[in-house]
């Protein structure tokens, strides 16, 4: 099967090379530095198929090409820009609780039943794409139920898969993958953390015993959250969404994009991979819902860099979802595309995330600038209100790749100014914001609010900031009481 989908593959780039190498521009320099092994043939192909899938979306909104994507590295000829006092040149945000016909909005009901539904669309349209009206059925299949001790609790971890209905397209499987593990003897339901996982991560929460020894990395952060989430009496859960839809433009045809347009290519206003990793996130909580170990209306939920925007989309448009931990999630997460600093729209266009996207949102990149935007991601966290929601990132020392010791690539006061201009939005449905719009020293837990925010003084890791959620989160998820406990 994986040589069929090579040889694939290596049509579709030698077809499209034909009638597109005319148009296509040299590929600008990579944003972030090699430290991998040369790529193989079937690396190469994925890469071109990619660049000529975004060449194609370029050539349907009349763009020969976009602005180069910016280097993390600080000392790349073409390096961002780490400077806070050049980092705000779009000054003016568009305002949350201004309607598009200029009237102010001044309460609950006009935000729910006018302005909300104005900021979905604009996400819809010109950022993370629209979801098909009509998308196939999942059915939940748990695979194997395994009583076994997590730490020293004992717990009960079951391995599920949701399949979904292919009819509309049999020559495309798609199966969503998850892990769940309950506490073994709890009083009843519990609130459960449900991660968004890198592929890395979720073969280990697979491998039995448990390894206790794997060097944390991109994609495999350590399994320290959940004996911290077991300890509190409650559930976790780990998706990956990578099994429902690749995290490239190459498998856009396939997973759940492709089964729902039978195997064609997207439209400019198609929905992108984000969007579709939320789609998957919001059927695991159709399963949840389904499980008497856990309380479905307590499920808090948590993403790392690409997987926190993920986890971010997914609260924006599921408000089932009662609380979020998003991590270092930067461009196209939770920090202002008006901030100039670390990574930048020209990245998230760039061949290598484009597919994360609608294809109406390459056109910032060139020829239109964020200040064209009609919305930015203070809106996306507003979405979120009045629910809960902690933002977290690292130090702004180093960048996170070529300096490993920071993360100013995910830039912690873009995502910091966005949360204080959301903070109106929750005022109006009667919850609180971050309680200052003051930039807080490193390592200061903002937390007594409904939003919160807190930069620790490592890399680019969700660890250091998990205890402080968990914190957060305690305030609105609750443990059933244990009866053996002393009243």
């Amino acid at each position: 099967m994986k040589t069929l989908r090579f040889a694939a593959l290596l049509l579709l780039v030698a077809s499209a090379s034909s009638s597109l190498a005319a148009q296509t521009p040299a590929p600008p320099p990579p944003s972030r530095p090699s430290t991998h092994p040369a790529p193989t043939a079937e690396e190469l192909a994925i890469q071109q198929a990619c660049a000529h899938d975004r060449q194609r979306l370029l050539n349907l909104l009349g763009i020969q090409q976009t602005r180069p994507p910016v280097s993390n590295d600080p000392k790349a000829p073409n390096a961002t820009n780490y400077d806070e006092q050049r980092a705000n040149p779009y000054p003016n945000l568009p305002d949350p609780l201004k309607l598009l016909n200029g009237k102010p909005v001044t309460t609950a009901k006009q935000w729910f039943a006018q302005r909300r539904p104005q900021i979905v669309a604009a996400f819809d349209h010109e950022i993370y794409g629209v979801v098909p009206a009509h998308l196939p059925q999942v059915t939940w299949q748990v695979v194997s139920t395994t009583p076994e001790t997590f730490g020293s609790v004992p717990v009960v971890t079951k391995r599920l898969a949701g399949r979904v209905d292919n009819s509309a397209d049999p020559r495309i499987t798609v199966t969503i993958d998850m892990v769940l593990t309950t506490p073994a003897h709890a009083a009843g339901p519990v609130p459960v953390i449900l991660e968004l996982a890198f592929p890395a991560e979720y073969q280990v929460a697979l491998q039995r015993p448990r390894p206790e020894t794997i060097t944390p990395g991109m994609g495999y952060y350590g399994q320290s959250w959940q004996d911290q989430v077991l300890a509190r009496g409650w559930a976790f859960a780990i998706l990956s969404p990578n099994s429902y839809q690749l995290d490239n433009g190459a498998g856009l045809t396939a997973g759940i994009i492709g089964l729902a347009n039978q195997g064609k290519p997207r439209s400019l206003t198609d929905w992108g991979v984000l969007r579709a990793w939320a789609w998957g996130a919001s059927r695991a909580l159709d399963y949840l819902e389904t499980d008497k170990a856990v309380d479905a209306r307590q499920v808090g939920i948590q993403g790392h860099s690409r997987m926190g925007k993920a986890a971010l989309v997914t609260m924006a448009y599921d408000p089932r979802f009662a609380v979020g931990y998003i991590s270092s999630s930067g461009e196209a997460g939770a920090k202002l595309y008006r901030h100039i600093f670390g990574e930048q729209i020209t990245n998230i266009a760039a061949d290598r995330e484009y597919h994360w996207m609608a294809g109406n949102f390459l056109k910032y990149a060139g020829p239109l600038t964020p200040a064209d935007l009609p919305i930015d991601n203070h809106e996306l966290i507003a979405l979120v209100a009045p629910r809960p929601v902690f933002i977290g990132a690292g130090a702004s020392s180093g960048d996170g790749y070529a300096e490993p010791g920071g993360d100013a690539w995910a830039d912690a006061r873009g995502m910091f100014f966005a949360e204080v201009a959301a903070a109106p939005v929750y005022r109006l449905l009667g919850k609180n914001g971050l309680g200052t719009s003051e930039f807080p020293p490193i390592e200061t837990p903002l937390i007594t609010g409904d939003l919160a925010f807190r930069q620790h003084a490592g890399g680019h890791t969700p660890v250091p900031n998990w205890p402080t959620f968990l914190n957060f989160a305690s305030r609105y998820l609750h443990a059933p009481p244990d009866p053996a406990a002393p009243q």
